[in-house]
């Protein structure tokens, strides 16, 4: 295709049963200070996350790299748009300033089929003590930077069930 606006989109969908109950990883979601346990890919931390728990409240979540990747910070910030207590999550997420406002992702440099939003979507299903917990990013263009995302969200949900045991 030639003109990336025409480009189809996908979503990306990770399932995993995670050894905590569905409390717990409700909690891990939930609480800023849960999320800061896990929020970026392997080796990255978060400093700081904000968020207000209620339909049209906010959230950022900051990321930071390794020393060696140049320790910079990045946010991801959105708006939540359902909430079924211990059973769904939906969001928007974008690319975002450390005060939660979008950032068109071209202007620091991600390639133009970078989402500028995607809507998110995380489904958690008790299964006695342990939780099915599914994640559906929509709005990717398929390309080198779906791959990068997929992957680390793979990254990210390991530490969160490092964070939980």
């Amino acid at each position: 295709m030639s003109d990336i606006a025409d480009a189809k989109t996908e979503d990306f969908v990770i399932r995993r049963i995670i050894d905590a109950p569905v409390d717990l990883v409700w909690q891990a979601w939930t609480d800023p200070q849960q999320v800061k346990r896990w929020w970026g890919p392997k080796y990255y931390t978060s400093p700081s996350c904000k968020i207000d728990l209620r339909v049209g409240g906010t959230y950022v979540f900051c990321m930071q790299a390794p020393g060696d990747q140049g320790g910079g910070e990045s946010y991801t910030a959105g708006v939540y748009t359902r909430i079924v207590p211990k059973e769904l999550l939906e969001f928007t997420q974008s690319i975002a300033d450390k005060d939660g406002n979008s950032i068109d992702p071209a202007e620091i440099g991600m390639p133009p089929d970078f989402p500028k939003e995607m809507r998110t979507v995380v489904a958690f299903e008790a299964k006695g003590e342990l939780t099915k917990l599914t994640i559906t990013i929509q709005g990717w263009t398929a390309g080198q930077m779906f791959v990068f995302a997929l992957a680390g969200w793979h990254q990210q949900m390991d530490k969160l069930e490092e964070s939980l045991t």
